[in-house]
């Protein structure tokens, strides 16, 4: 899956990734490849994606949003 995780000031991540984990104000959840669309409000918590290599990838955000579409998961995060 391609994955963009953004900020107002910069990017944090772009690159592809085989699951990606966000915290939402419904609860967290985790989207793989496939994922039905999705558009989600994130709250406090950490962003966890493993890439291609199984490395895994964290990032604190204090909220955002996020949408994900045919493999393509944008993350709109404040830090």
């Amino acid at each position: 899956m391609k994955v963009e995780i953004i900020t107002p000031s910069n990017s944090l991540f772009n690159g592809e990734a085989t699951s990606v984990s966000v915290p939402s104000l419904q609860g967290p959840f985790t989207m793989l490849e496939n994922h039905a669309a999705i558009v989600a409000i994130l709250g406090e918590g950490k962003v966890t994606l493993t890439d291609h290599q199984d490395k895994t990838h964290e990032f604190a955000i204090k909220g955002g949003f996020c949408e994900q579409h045919d493999n393509h998961i944008i993350i709109c995060a404040e830090l």
